[in-house]
């Protein structure tokens, strides 16, 4: 049966859909079957692996008011192993029209019980906020990344986010672990970025992984190719980092790397 892992925070800019992006294509590469859930109206996800988000018709916002079934909302993306439920803009309209159904936050979990065991793992990137479409992510998932990026203010809304994921072990999902804290966007020669990292490992010294994503300029264009980094330049800092973190995390659960 394939493990859900939501990639969450409610801070914009923290490297969230490049995590998602690109651990998938990392999993991928060793030989994972993976599924990426684009649960962000942005659909930067979406387009990051090549979808002309233009042309969706079936798609998370589907999913969720139960017009297609997840199956359905399947796509193949540029990375090999990978496939991907797109996002798209109607998305926004979930948050509003899901406010008062029965069982409003378990929509995604019931949706994904026909698809699970397809994937070795399925990957959520949620969006940055802690709204519905967040709730029903981390209530069908069976952990969460959280990206902290290594500039001021990483540690700000840390707390609201641990204290989310709190309650939603405690009244929806109480199978729900924290994968680990990812420190994303580091830049060795800058003192901050130094002390942010030492701050974080010092604060929750079990919960940070080892790997750091450090920040690359092949990372932040390989998405305007609808290419993952692995497929963009497999032999960049990001690739190389996104397969220490794919293999850290097989590792973990004692899988082959």
């Amino acid at each position: 049966m394939g493990k859900i892992i939501a990639i969450a925070n409610q801070k914009g800019g923290v490297g969230k859909t490049t995590t998602a992006v690109n651990l998938s294509a990392a999993l991928g590469a060793l030989e994972k079957k993976v599924l990426i859930v684009d649960a962000d109206p942005q659909a930067n996800a979406s387009s990051g692996l090549g979808i002309n988000i233009e042309e969706v018709s079936k798609s998370t916002y589907e999913i969720l008011d139960e017009s297609c079934s997840a199956e359905e909302a399947i796509q193949t993306s540029t990375s090999p192993n990978v496939d991907i439920i797109p996002s798209h803009i109607n998305l926004v309209a979930s948050e509003i029209e899901l406010a008062n159904v029965e069982n409003r936050e378990y929509k995604l979990k019931n949706a994904f019980e026909s698809i699970k065991d397809k994937y070795e793992y399925i990957i959520i990137d949620c969006a940055p906020s802690l709204g519905l479409i967040t709730l029903n992510s981390l209530t069908c998932a069976d952990s969460v990344i959280i990206p902290i990026q290594c500039e001021y203010y990483a540690l700000e809304g840390l707390g609201k986010l641990l204290n989310t994921i709190k309650s939603v072990q405690k009244i929806h999902n109480p199978e729900l672990d924290i994968e680990g804290l990812l420190l994303t966007m580091f830049d060795a020669r800058l003192r901050l970025s130094n002390q942010v990292a030492e701050e974080v490992r010092t604060y929750f010294p079990d919960m940070v992984f080892e790997t750091i994503i450090q920040r690359n300029v092949r990372l932040s264009e390989a998405p305007s190719f609808g290419e993952s980094i692995l497929k963009y330049d497999a032999g960049s800092k990001g690739a190389i980092n996104y397969i220490q973190l794919a293999e850290e995390i097989l590792k973990k659960e004692q899988q082959p790397v």
